[in-house]
């Protein structure tokens, strides 16, 4: 494991707060209910959250309707600034390629992940967008906060999925 890779449970300093990871899972949740894919996303800076995103694709019908682009179009709002700096966002799910170059580009310090994505994450399982050397920014980046409640979510979403999809199937 890289050194700016660290385990949510053995990180040393200024603790990661699950309070933060609970607001996100409302928000993975709440993609859920719209049969969208369950992953949430808050930004927090001083404290407070600044950004709050959810998955919104098939919603939006826009492939950018991610949840940390919308969070970080938020929390770049509410800072009237495209640098996060100082900020700590928190995901449900690995970030994918787009949203961990968004996460570069808006210059987010750390970020807080609840389970990792083996077949799309780009923090380290597919890529490691967030810790390329090449880049004038890598990001701190904290593994596993919540990580079953994050990934029940997600299994249950995709459970309930193929359920409905058989059922319909069927019915045709």
């Amino acid at each position: 494991m890289k050194e700016n890779h660290i385990s949510a449970r053995a990180f040393k300093g200024e603790e990661p707060k699950e309070k933060y990871m609970k607001e996100a899972l409302k928000l993975a949740k709440k993609a859920a209910e719209l049969g969208e894919v369950p992953i949430g996303c808050v930004i927090e800076h001083g404290g407070k959250i600044i950004g709050r995103g959810y998955n919104r694709r098939k919603t939006d019908k826009n492939s950018l309707s991610h949840a940390e682009i919308t969070a970080i179009r938020k929390a770049s709002k509410k800072l009237d600034d495209w640098r996060l700096e100082g900020c700590t966002m928190y995901v449900t799910l690995e970030p994918c390629q787009m949203c961990s170059g968004a996460i570069v580009q808006a210059r987010i310090p750390r970020v807080v992940i609840g389970c990792m994505n083996p077949k799309a994450g780009c923090a380290g399982s597919i890529m490691d967008i967030l810790h390329e050397p090449r880049f004038n920014h890598q990001v701190e980046t904290i593994y596993g906060m919540m990580e079953e409640e994050c990934s029940e979510v997600l299994k249950d979403f995709f459970k309930k999925l193929r359920v409905r999809l058989k059922t319909e199937k069927s019915v045709n």
